[in-house]
């Protein structure tokens, strides 16, 4: 029997480097964005359904996160259709993972886990968290959004605290090392418990 961990945090808090040290110590991963990422490629499972519904996010064959943010732009509306298409894809992504994968620890890269309700589907959640002035550093550092996007996505975010809150494991992401140790910590508690179980 597996155990399901939820990894979440918000933007610019790790979580990325956080899910490669979880892989680094046994555990299987399953990345949200990276599952997004394959059922929009060309032969996607996302792509005819979405061109059903939204011609113009075709782009060579593979759905167009441009395009959809320009058709989100002109009609926000149009986010709840989109949600609608790819969210159960992404879900059967995600038990299929689940069922053919026999790591003892799964990891669930999910940024959006508590918004989404996602939680109660985990064992446990462990939320990554640097505090808020360091977070906004981290992400301006990247040069790919400006102030105003960063804090448009941080708005649409549950506070961070709020997540930590939530969370069984708070995995302070201040140095590689420190995040490492934590990381270590993690998994063994969680496999002294399957132990016991």
């Amino acid at each position: 029997m597996s155990f399901a961990l939820g990894l979440t945090g918000s933007i610019g808090m790790g979580k990325s480097t956080t899910a490669q040290m979880f892989v680094e110590e046994g555990c299987a991963l399953w990345d949200a964005d990276a599952a997004v990422h394959r059922l929009y490629a060309p032969g996607g499972a996302a792509v005819e359904p979405m061109r059903a519904v939204f011609p113009a996010a075709i782009v060579d064959r593979a759905v167009s996160r441009d395009a959809l943010k320009r058709i989100i732009a002109a009609d926000p509306e149009a986010l709840k259709a989109i949600e609608a298409i790819v969210h159960p894809l992404v879900a059967k992504d995600r038990a299929e993972f689940r069922e053919n994968t026999t790591s003892d620890i799964l990891v669930f890269d999910i940024p959006l886990l508590f918004e989404t309700g996602g939680d109660a589907a985990m064992d446990a959640v462990a939320c990554v968290s640097i505090p808020a002035d360091e977070q906004k550093r981290r992400v301006m550092e990247r040069g790919t959004m400006s102030e105003a996007q960063f804090e448009q996505i941080r708005a649409k975010q549950m506070p961070n605290a709020e997540k930590c809150a939530r969370s069984d494991f708070v995995i302070v992401t201040d140095t590689l090392d420190h995040a490492r140790q934590q990381v270590q910590d993690v998994v063994r508690q969680i496999r002294a418990g399957m132990k016991d179980a």
